[in-house]
C-alpha cells in the first residue's frame, strides 16, 4: 500500500466531515479500467468508502469494444454509444461490459468492498435522428433510484455498465457520460467525477483547475471545434449536471496515481472542476479567520510585496477584511479601509492576496471588483491602493491610474512617509 503523509491525512480530515454520507458518482472510462493505475484507483475508492462516502461506479466500454472488434474481425458501427449501434456492435458491447464489470468486481473484492452489477438504467430506442435509424442505440428514460438507494444503504457499490434495458427484455447501448449524468441527477449526488485519460482542460497551454458554469459555457463555445469529442461530451454533460443540482463536476486523469484523492481532498486539485454558483463566496472575515489570513500573506510579506501585519493587527481590524473561500478554505483576501479627505469619504484597497495554488484564475480580480462595489455602496468617492510590485496589475486589471502623495488622506500620508517603501500610489474615482 502507498505511504500516506501526515499532511495528506490532515487534508483528508478537513474535508471528510462535509462529505460523510454524500454520494459521489464516478464515471470511469474503459481506457482507465485497462490501465496500470486501475488497481490504485480502486484503493482510492476504498479510502472514500472508509470515510462513509457512498460511491456509484459507471463505466465505459469503447476501448474494449474496439479491441474485440479487431480480434473478431468485426466492423463496429460506433464505439461510444452516441452513434448508430448495429446488432453486431451491441453484441460486442455486451461482451465488453461483462468483462469490464468482472474486472471491477474482482478489483473491489481485493480491497474488501462489496459491489453489484446493476440493471438500474431503463432505456428506450434513440430512434431516427437526422433521418438515420440509430438501431440498438438507446436513450436513458429513467433510473431505478429505489434499487440504487437500497444497495447504497447496505454499503454496496452499484456498478452500472453502459447498457440500458426496456420492459420487453431488450438491451440497448447507451453512452456512459449520459448514464453518469442521469444517475448523478436522480440520486442528487454531491459530485460527478469523469475519470478519463485527460486531466481536464487548458487555456493557452495552462491547466484550468476551476470553471464556473458561466465560464465553462464560454470555454465550450470558444473551443468546441478544437476539443476532442470525448472532452466536449464531458463538458456538455458536466454543465447540465451543475445546472440540475450537482454541486461539483470533476474531470481528472485516472491513469495518474492518487489523482482521485488529490482532486477531492486538496484545495488546488489536479484536474478541472466545474462548479455551481454557490461554490465560491466572498464574505466578511471573522476573528477566527485571522490566523488563516496571516498564513496566506506570509510569502508576499517575505518578498516585500505586502506590508507586514501581526495577527493582533489583523484581529483588531478584522471587520475591514474580506476573504474568498473555495470549499470553505480561504484562498484569497483583501482589505477595505475608510478615510475622510476634504470632507469626502475615500477608501484604501489593501492586502490583496491570492494563494499561489489559485493564482491566474481570476480570484484577485473578483476580490478587487467586489471591494470597488462595496466602496461605492459605502459612499466613497475614490479608491486608492499602494503597491511596490503589482502596480501594473491594478492598472491593467482594475483601471487604476497612477497618482502622487498629495492625493492621500493626511493619516495615510504620514504612514506612507514613515514606511520608506516608496510604493506607487494608484487611484480610481468611483463617482
Amino acid at each position: 500500500m502507498r505511504d500516506m503523509k501526515a499532511a495528506d491525512l490532515r487534508g483528508i480530515l478537513s474535508y471528510s466531515i462535509g462529505f460523510r454520507d454524500k454520494i459521489f458518482v464516478l464515471n470511469i472510462d474503459s481506457a482507465v479500467l485497462t490501465s496500470e493505475n486501475f488497481r490504485n484507483l480502486l484503493l482510492d475508492i476504498s479510502v472514500l468508502r472508509s470515510l462513509n462516502i457512498r460511491i456509484v461506479l459507471v463505466h465505459g466500454a469503447s476501448c474494449l469494444i474496439e479491441k474485440l472488434a479487431q480480434d473478431t474481425n468485426t466492423t463496429a458501427s460506433n464505439l461510444d454509444g452516441l452513434g448508430v449501434t448495429s446488432p453486431e456492435t451491441l453484441q460486442l458491447a455486451l461482451l465488453a461490459s461483462s468483462r469490464l464489470a468482472h474486472e471491477i468486481l474482482e478489483g473491489l473484492n481485493e480491497t474488501d468492498q462489496r459491489a453489484a452489477v446493476t440493471n438500474a438504467i431503463i432505456a428506450h430506442p434513440a430512434g431516427i435522428i437526422h433521418g438515420i435509424d440509430q438501431q440498438m442505440t438507446g436513450k436513458v428514460e429513467n433510473v431505478d433510484v429505489a434499487f440504487l438507494e437500497r444497495l447504497l444503504a447496505d454499503g454496496i457499490i452499484p456498478v452500472i455498465p453502459p447498457l440500458g434495458f426496456d420492459g420487453n427484455g431488450q438491451t440497448y447501448r447507451v453512452n456512459s457520460d449520459g448514464v453518469a449524468l442521469e444517475v448523478s441527477e436522480a440520486l442528487r449526488a454531491a459530485k460527478l467525477m469523469f475519470v478519463t485519460t485527460s486531466n481536464g482542460v487548458t487555456e493557452a497551454g495552462s491547466p484550468l483547475s476551476q470553471l464556473s458554469v458561466t465560464e465553462a459555457e464560454d470555454y465550450l463555445k470558444r473551443h468546441n471545434t478544437d476539443l476532442p469529442p470525448e472532452m466536449v461530451s464531458k463538458l456538455q454533460h458536466g454543465l447540465r449536471a451543475c445546472k440540475n443540482g450537482v454541486a461539483r463536476v470533476h474531470i481528472i486523469d485516472g491513469r495518474a496515481d492518487e489523482a482521485l484523492l488529490t482532486e477531492i481532498f486538496s484545495n488546488e486539485g489536479i484536474g478541472t472542476m466545474i462548479y455551481a454558483n454557490e461554490y465560491e463566496a466572498i464574505r466578511r472575515a471573522k476573528k477566527k479567520d485571522a490566523g488563516a489570513i496571516l498564513s496566506l500573506i506570509r510569502t508576499p510579506v517575505a518578498t516585500e510585496e505586502l506590508v507586514p501585519r501581526t495577527r493582533k493587527e489583523i484581529s483588531e481590524r478584522i471587520g475591514d477584511f474580506y476573504i474568498f473561500e473555495v470549499d470553505r478554505n480561504i484562498v484569497g483576501c483583501v482589505g477595505l479601509r475608510s478615510y475622510t479627505m476634504d470632507a469626502d469619504k475615500v477608501a484604501e484597497l489593501e492586502c490583496l492576496c491570492v494563494a499561489e495554488s489559485h493564482e491566474n484564475q481570476g480570484i484577485g480580480r473578483k476580490l478587487m471588483t467586489f471591494v470597488e462595489q462595496r466602496a461605492k455602496e459605502m459612499g466613497h468617492k475614490r479608491l486608492f491602493a499602494l503597491s511596490t510590485q503589482t502596480f501594473n496589475y491594478f492598472v491593467q486589471k482594475g483601471g487604476f491610474k497612477e497618482g502622487d502623495i498629495t492625493m492621500l488622506p493626511a493619516e495615510r500620508k504620514a504612514k506612507y512617509e514613515a514606511s520608506g517603501r516608496r510604493s506607487k500610489i494608484l487611484l480610481k474615482d468611483l463617482a
